[in-house]
């Protein structure tokens, strides 16, 4: 049984398909409808516009070779300009006085494009130049007489000035297009400072009401258990889990602050090699060297190491230009070592982009880290942070 053989396309058949795929239906139509013309007037008309007989079969290909045009006159607006000059200069050339139909109306469709794609001065001056050439005889290799003169001239410029009128009111649309689009980005940025705002005051008023008291009932349980005979177990539960609701208040009060997308589950210390593998794709320097055995941070606390580390390397790869970038992250016995280096160019600069130095260092404060960043003696910018981890984490949640 024999096996059909795939269909093999040949790679300007699949070209030019591709490029018929970017062009406009409508340009696609208009192009259609100029040879249908031609087409139609090369059978019919042919021997009234001064040829030997009825059908002139090469005027076909003249009509395709100008419907092709006309489908690319947006991508190439004076190439096709002048190309479409250039066919009127060759079919007079031939010994015909008057040109066709379908090649007045491609001419004036051209002319359109002109005023319609161009900035205002060159489409102006391509415009110009056009019923220049075509009023002094250029094309026609004749005087013409002044009433065809001026019937030129008002037909290419009235295509010309509708063309200008659709440039006009294209430019005004992205006008106003891009002045809607900045409202609403200035919307959704007050809106977004407005929630931030409230939440951080719900956060403030948390910290001095509940955080406060449940801080008092935690000392005065502790003073209570000290002052009697032996270990109360109640008022020691009572102590700790009082502690450790102070704990996770503080840390629900840093995620009150943080911006509003990051109260849902976010990325960590896990994502940093991809991060780097891609900078180094494009051609930046970046060195990543992790020391230590890595263990589970919590998601508040890996969330902030990644921040951290993210904030300080888009600020290196913004402001040190073509020196080496190296990031360390060292994991030590209740703690976790953030490092970002730099050689040169950021010291002067600063860190001006997202929460910045302020945000790096209220992030490491949120945990009780400790953050210190600024320029280097021999060159560049340092930006450093320890973040501490709880021994019992440290104890239980190790990888691997």
């Amino acid at each position: 049984m024999a096996v059909p053989l795939p269909l093999v396309r040949h790679p300007r058949t699949v070209s030019l398909t591709r490029h018929l795929r970017t062009v406009s239906k409508i340009d696609l139509l208009i192009g259609c409808a100029i040879i249908a013309l031609g087409t139609l007037e090369a059978f019919t008309v042919a021997t009234e516009y001064g040829a030997t007989e009825t059908p002139e079969l090469w005027w076909i290909g003249q009509a395709v070779v100008t419907g092709v045009l006309v489908w690319f006159r947006r991508k190439a607006p004076v190439a096709v300009y002048i190309l479409m000059i250039l066919a009127q200069y060759a079919w007079h050339r031939q010994g015909y006085e008057h040109c066709q139909v379908w090649q007045l109306a491609s001419l004036l469709i051209v002319f359109h494009t002109v005023g319609a794609e161009l900035p205002f001065k060159p489409g102006l001056a391509w415009a110009v130049t056009g019923i220049l050439v075509f009023d002094s005889g250029a094309v026609d290799h004749r005087l013409l007489p002044f009433d065809e003169v001026i019937f030129l001239t008002v037909v290419f410029g009235a295509a010309y000035l509708t063309g200008l009128a659709v440039h006009a009111h294209a430019t005004r649309a992205r006008r106003l297009a891009d002045h809607a689009a900045q409202v609403e980005r200035d919307r959704e940025r007050q809106a977004a400072e407005a929630v931030a705002e409230e939440r951080v005051r719900i956060a403030r008023e948390l910290h001095d009401v509940v955080a406060h008291s449940v801080s008092m009932m935690v000392m005065q349980a502790g003073v209570l258990r000290r002052t009697q005979v032996g270990e109360n177990e109640v008022l020691l539960g009572i102590e700790r889990m009082g502690r450790e609701a102070v704990e996770e208040l503080r840390v629900m009060l840093g995620a009150l602050r943080m911006p509003l997308d990051e109260a849902i589950p976010q990325p960590g210390l896990a994502l940093l090699p991809g991060t780097v593998s891609t900078l180094v794709s494009s051609g930046l320097r970046i060195t990543l060297d992790v020391s230590g055995e890595p263990v589970r941070l919590a998601p508040g606390l890996d969330l902030s190491a990644y921040r951290i580390v993210q904030e300080a390397l888009t600020n290196a790869v913004k402001h040190a230009c073509e020196s080496e970038i190296r990031i360390s992250i060292s994991y030590h016995a209740g703690r976790v070592e953030l490092e970002v280096v730099d050689g040169g160019g950021s010291a002067s600069s600063g860190l001006s982009t997202g929460n910045g130095l302020v945000g790096m260092r209220e992030r490491a404060a949120l945990f009780g880290g400790v953050f210190e960043a600024g320029p280097r003696p021999e060159g560049g910018f340092r930006v450093h942070a320890s973040l501490p981890i709880s021994q019992e984490a440290f104890a239980n949640e190790r990888i691997g």
